[in-house]
Formats: C-alpha cells, structure tokens, sequence
C-alpha cells in the first residue's frame, strides 16, 4: 500500500505540469519535516559522523533563520502529491518492499538525518526552512539521473554510481538465488554509508568483484611469456559496467561460491596457525592484527584477526590454474581445492607473511605490486596439477596391470 508523509510549507509552486509528471518547488518546514521518508531514491545512505553532517547540524542550531539560504535543498521523487489544506502537501510514497526502489528522498539525505537528530535534541527549529523539490511520476532511470546529478556535497564512490544506474542488478539477482538455494546470507555493500552492512572491505561488492577476476584465467593468463597482464595485480573498481563487462562478468559468476571458499579457507588456516598452542599468542605474520576482527561476505564467517581486504587474492589467483577457457573446473572442486590450499600455504604463502614480518613490512595494497608471489603461487599450483596428473595416470596404470592375465608356465 502507498504510504502516506505530511510535508508543512510556507509556500509552493507547480512550475511543470504535464499528464504524467509533476515538478513542485516550495519552501518547507523543518520543524516537522517529514525524516521517515525513505532513502531508496538516494545514490548513498547518510553518514552521521561526516564533516557535513556536522556543519548541517551546527547550522541549524547557530543560524536557524539563514539555513535556507545556505542549503541546496531537498529532492524528493514522490507517486503523488496532493494539497489537502493551504500550507499542507500529502506526498504519496510506493514503498520499496512494493518492489518499488526509486520513491522517497532523491538527494539530501545527510540533511533529513540532522533534521531528525535536531527535533530529537529539542532544538528551536520554528525559524528553519529548507527549499524543497518534489518530482511526481519520473520513472526509475529519470530519478536515477537526478539522484547522480544532485549529489555534489561530497564526492560520490564509484560503486553507489554504478549501483545507482542498476548495473549491479544482475550480480543482485544471483546473490539473492545463490542465498535462497543453499541457504546463506551474504553481507555485501553495493553503495556508501549502506545501513546494516560491515564498513570491512571484504564486504564490499569491489570485494567481490576482485575475487571474481582473479578466477578470469582468458584475461590473465599466468602462462603467457609477457611480463605484464599475467596476473590480476592491480584490481581496481570499474567507473562503470559495460554490456561486454557484464557478459564476462556473467561468465564467472557461477565460481563466486568456489572463490569466497578458498578466501574463507585461507582464513580459517591463518586462524588455526595464530591458535597453535606452540606458538603461545606470538604473531609472526605480516598485516594480520590480533586485536581487531575480519568479517567475510559470507555472514558465517568471522576471525578474531584483522588482515587486508587483497590479503587471498594472490592465493585465489592461483586457483586458476586448474579452469579451462570456458571457466570450469578440469575436475570437481571437492577433489583438489583442500589439498591444493594446504600446498600453497606451506609452500610459500606462509613463508612469504613470515619474510615480509621480519622485514617489518605492512601489506595492504603492496601485496598487489609484488608480482613474485603471484608468480610463485602461480606456478606452486601447476606443479600441484602436474603431480595430480603423474598420480592418475600411473594409478591407471597399475589398474590396467592387475587387470592383465597372468601367463602360467607348465612343464
């Protein structure tokens, strides 16, 4: 059902007015400002704890009667609005579990969550007014575009603008069946500031993304004689999706389950290493932080150790190893990725966290820039297959011996 929100004005005017939309300006007041009105037409969820949200706060309280001559307004994209009584607008607002997404508060959403926080703190709010701009019957992709053209206060991540314009939809959609089959919940951040969702860099759709192109085994190919483009090094998040983005990145959606295991693996192992008993608390691992936590995409997953968001990439990378041009696995998963892990970590990647340690190096973004260990577990993994491969064909072997009839000598 639409909900209903009473906005109080001064005044207002309808500047356009066709058969379909409506475009509205007034001035309104804050005093009563309507701060329930929903945040899903917004390119980003508010941040309290801004330097904006500060300064809008301030100036509600130290100069209440020039706030609306300093402030760039409220944008509202609404299904309806009526003028029930001189100075009273009812905004009609279709709600986004309707299915509706792009109704509600379009752009000055850090504004509305001060208003909110300044009629909680009592303030004298009778003087303040704030320019108002309510749009009526715009489609989704028209407020898209308004939502993404008003919001210059601060800059805009490239992720809440990609999300804005529905290009992560698709990845969206397989999440949402991926959680519904096997029955996970995923926190993934899709824009800035989203509510409920870990600020921990693993819980980020860039995150994901990251994952998914260390598994693209036909754009990196580790066993190209060129230096550069072998490995996804640096991995960055896209300005925006295109069509042939998309279909690559369609591609490699069915391995997302595959990469987020071997991430979580990887963690679970440091995890199990940190506790050995042997090792009496001592870390000797470079970038791991005993005293802060890991949250991982998956909700079930969570360490008592902080480490970089890149920290698997590497380790996922070399996963790749064992996909064919069209990304599937040349044998079942289950079948080699325990083993496989365990190789890369005391083969090299183990070690490698002990040298950079000593060396008194920090990770972060380095691991990216150092293209031997991606090289080195790179390789530590085909020689992993080859060993796989002796093993089968000689297991074939003595099948195809004992198979054979022995001949029997008699005299």
């Amino acid at each position: 059902m639409p909900k209903i929100y009473k906005l109080l004005v001064d005044n207002h005017t309808e500047l356009i007015s066709t058969p379909k939309t409506k475009y509205i300006v007034g001035i309104a007041q804050v005093a009563n400002f309507p701060c329930d009105l929903p945040l899903s037409a917004n390119v980003r969820e508010p941040n309290p704890n801004s330097s904006i949200c500060k300064q809008i706060l301030d100036s509600l309280f130290v100069a209440p009667e020039k706030f609306v001559e300093k402030h760039s307004g409220i944008i509202i994209s609404a299904h309806k609005v009526t003028e029930v009584a001189k100075g009273e607008l009812e905004i009609e607002i279709l709600e986004e579990c309707e299915g509706y997404s792009h109704y509600g508060i379009a752009n000055g959403g850090n504004s509305v969550a001060m208003f909110s926080k300044a009629q909680a703190y009592k303030y004298n709010l009778e003087k303040v007014r704030v320019k108002v701009t309510i749009h009526v019957g715009l489609t989704e992709k028209e407020v898209r575009d308004i939502a993404l053209a008003a919001n210059t206060n601060a800059p805009v991540d490239a992720s809440s603008r990609i999300n804005t314009r529905g290009d992560y939809d698709f990845i969206k959609t397989y999440i949402a069946q991926l959680e519904s089959k096997e029955k996970r919940k995923f926190r993934i951040r899709y824009y800035q500031n989203q509510s409920g969702i870990p600020k921990n860099a693993h819980c980020s759709i860039g995150h994901i993304l990251k994952l998914l192109n260390c598994l693209d085994c036909n754009r990196y190919n580790g066993d190209s004689d060129k230096r550069r483009g072998k490995h996804p090094t640096s991995l960055k998040t896209p300005s925006e999706i295109n069509e042939t983005e998309k279909e690559r990145i369609n591609r490699l959606l069915h391995l997302l389950t595959s990469a987020l295991w071997i991430e979580q693996r990887l963690y679970t192992i440091i995890d199990e290493y940190l506790r050995n008993p042997r090792r009496k608390g001592v870390n000797n691992l470079a970038s791991i932080d005993t005293k802060k936590n890991t949250l991982l995409p998956d909700s079930k997953y969570s360490f008592g150790f902080g480490a970089p968001g890149d920290l698997a990439l590497p380790v996922v990378a070399a996963f790749r190893v064992f996909l064919d041009k069209e990304y599937q696995w040349i044998m079942p998963f289950e079948e080699f990725s325990e083993g496989l892990i365990k190789h890369l970590w005391e083969k090299h990647f183990c070690e490698y966290l002990k040298k950079e340690y000593v060396a008194g190096k920090s990770l972060g973004v380095e691991i990216n820039r150092n293209q031997e260990i991606w090289e080195n577990l790179y390789t530590c993994a085909s020689l992993y297959l080859n060993n796989l491969y002796r093993k089968i064909i000689n297991s074939k072997s003595n099948i195809n011996d004992k198979s054979k009839p022995k001949l029997v000598l008699t005299s």
